[in-house]
């Protein structure tokens, strides 16, 4: 009776640490600024501001796709760059061409991460083969002043301001329990007769060992504002 009481207090004690590393670390990363127009959980409709991503187009699963897509872009923000020495910048004597060196930066780590399928109709997510798994960049850099990727399968893109609608929902991802939630938001806009303009993404928030009922996860879809 002990030992099963022990290991219950051990339990709430995992389950209340997890609960305030996760509260401490998702205040201290940075988010895409954004914001909230209409509000009826757990949907809501977002104004974003406009941001610089790095993004890869990779083949497979969900969940292969995701993983192979974090880890290229996480090599990036982790040193898989090139940047400007601060004493080499150019001169009027000096090419341009021949500035760029070997040394490399740390970026801030950001949330969320998102995967997009590739297709344009429905859902997709069961039947999707191909994903744009994308990480927002600070807010600090430009795409003049942000280090470049040295691995060619990683992009940096300027993307505009753009109003979404949004899911919100927690617990684990699995190819069938998103398209569910996905078309839960799109009959949601059905209902109010809004256009998307891009597939669903899957935005997730939290480290994958995290307890899933912390886990933060949202469906994203770009949707039309011309007639508001």
């Amino acid at each position: 009776m002990k030992r099963k009481a022990l290991t219950y207090i051990f339990f709430i004690f995992l389950i209340l640490t997890s609960a305030w590393i996760y509260g401490t670390t998702a205040m201290a990363i940075e988010e895409p600024s954004f914001e909230v127009t209409e509000k009826s959980d757990p949907f809501e409709i977002r104004q974003y501001a406009a941001m610089i991503v790095a993004e890869v187009i990779v083949d497979g699963d969900m969940s292969t796709a995701s993983g192979k897509g974090f880890r290229l872009i996480a090599g990036y923000i982790f040193g898989k760059n090139n940047t400007l020495s601060k004493d080499q910048f150019p001169s009027l004597t000096t090419p341009i061409e021949s500035q760029r060196t070997d040394s490399s930066a740390k970026i801030a780590m950001t949330v969320p991460v998102t995967v997009e399928p590739q297709e344009i109709t429905g859902s997709a997510f069961e039947s999707a083969r191909t994903w744009r798994v994308q990480f927002t960049m600070p807010r600090q850099y430009t795409l003049e002043t942000i280090p470049k990727p040295t691995d060619a399968s990683v992009k940096l893109r300027q993307v505009p301001g753009k109003r979404f609608a949004a899911l919100k929902y927690t617990g684990l991802n699995g190819e069938e329990k998103v398209s569910e939630k996905a078309q839960l938001l799109l009959n949601w806009l059905s209902a109010k007769n809004l256009r998307p303009l891009s597939p669903p993404q899957l935005a997730r928030y939290n480290p994958p060992w995290s307890l899933p009922f912390l886990r933060r996860n949202e469906i994203l879809v770009e949707i039309d504002s011309s007639n508001e």
